[in-house]
């Protein structure tokens, strides 16, 4: 993720019609959520844009509890990550192993 997430979240809303699928409680799959946002075709200028949106304390890091409510960005029905979905989510963009993601 190095939450890569780009773009703005208002602009990806229009872009989920399938996103109801990550709405059931414990159906988040980040590696489908990474496909849904095109992860891999964003800017690195966009992708910093989407991390400072993530990074709502602006420590320069996105912590597990920033990241328990990225849903609700996407869609008025978004629901908070459980427990198990934030954990797999911050390890797969934990790449140092420090607990959060950093910008880089």
């Amino acid at each position: 993720i190095r939450v890569c997430v780009t773009i703005c979240f208002h602009d990806f809303s229009k872009q989920f019609s399938g996103f109801s699928s990550l709405i059931a409680a414990e159906s988040f799959n980040y590696k489908k959520f990474f496909e849904m946002v095109g992860l891999k075709k964003k800017s690195p200028e966009d992708v910093k844009k989407v991390f400072h949106i993530l990074d709502k304390d602006q420590s320069g890091f996105i912590e597990e509890d920033e990241l328990k409510f990225v849903l609700k960005g996407f869609t008025p029905d978004g629901r908070d990550l459980s427990d198990t979905e934030t954990k797999a989510l911050l390890a797969a963009g934990d790449k140092d192993g420090d607990g959060k993601i950093g910008a880089d």
